[in-house]
């Protein structure tokens, strides 16, 4: 028997506890997520819990007690894992660090070096708290994560978030040349999204820009910039491949190019207005650069 703990956040979240197992363990076997709660292996918040239709909120802590012929394929248990972290802010309920690229925020499929969450695990077993991640950048994109250092503050920012109280900017560089500024409202999923864009700088056949998205949706800039014809660089799922695969060649890059620069919001406890910034990472300062001096 084994044991696997995840939070319910705002990116993993489903309303149902069945199907917040099968859509973030793909990997186990339907018959087993149903037989692992009715025999009361699953646990939400310290308590047995035996009905698949049973509510979940941002900040649940689920566990789930596991057998052999549970997986489809072997999985690791999240595990405190040390880790240098780059910390940006910090107060007694809320944290903030600079996610490097290359580095995943959770375990999942086909992911075996340690995540940020492990790191974020392990800080805070030394400092007397447990983490909970608020948000998730995607994989490759680098930036700013906040994160909560206790349930209630986990539920209040998550609530924050999903009435846009929090203010997320971006910086991007995208195919092609993009004047002044512009927004995109085109549903993504079905749900209203709506993202802002402001040209920094053109170059011979890329625009850097700022972006700020007022929803959060699952690959939200790089889906909107794909949908006005100015995919992100580098992005080989929404993007142009040929493109990519010559400019990745030509400037170094290896990655998609998003880092999650500024975020902004009121401090819920002591009514504090907090604005952290991250500066753009080496990789992609190094890109742009490559450009400006070919330019």
């Amino acid at each position: 028997m084994r044991k696997i703990e995840t939070i319910v956040d705002e990116k993993n979240y489903f309303r149902r506890l069945d199907k917040f197992l099968r859509k973030n363990y793909p990997q186990m076997k339907l018959a087993s997520i149903y037989s692992l709660i009715r025999k009361g292996y699953v646990k939400v918040n310290g308590t047995k819990v035996k009905n698949g239709g049973f509510e979940l909120n941002i900040g649940d802590r689920i566990v789930i007690i596991t057998h052999e012929g549970v997986f489809k394929e072997e999985s690791r248990r999240t595990q405190p894992i040390p880790m240098k972290l780059h910390i940006l802010y910090e107060d007694e309920r809320i944290l903030a660090v600079d996610k490097p690229p290359g580095i995943a925020v959770h375990l999942g499929k086909n992911i075996n070096k340690p995540t940020i969450i492990e790191g974020l695990m392990f800080y805070g077993k030394k400092n007397g708290f447990i983490p909970f991640i608020i948000h998730r950048l995607d994989k490759h994109t680098s930036g700013i994560l906040i994160v909560a250092k206790d349930r209630e503050s986990a539920r209040i920012l998550s609530e924050m978030f999903k009435t846009r109280k929090i203010k997320k900017n971006y910086l991007t560089l995208v195919k092609g040349i993009l004047e002044a500024e512009g927004k995109i409202d085109k549903p993504i999923d079905g749900s209203y999204s709506l993202t802002f864009y402001r040209t920094l700088r053109t170059y011979d056949e890329t625009s850097f820009l700022e972006v700020h998205i007022k929803t959060g949706r699952k690959h939200q800039i790089r889906k909107h910039m794909a949908f006005i014809g100015h995919p992100v660089v580098g992005d080989d799922t929404y993007g142009d491949w040929a493109f990519n695969r010559v400019f990745k060649k030509k400037y170094g890059l290896r990655r998609y190019f998003l880092h999650s620069y500024n975020v902004v919001f009121k401090n819920p406890f002591t009514g504090e207005l907090i604005s952290i910034e991250s500066k753009l990472p080496y990789d992609l300062k190094e890109v742009l650069k490559r450009i400006e001096k070919n330019y």
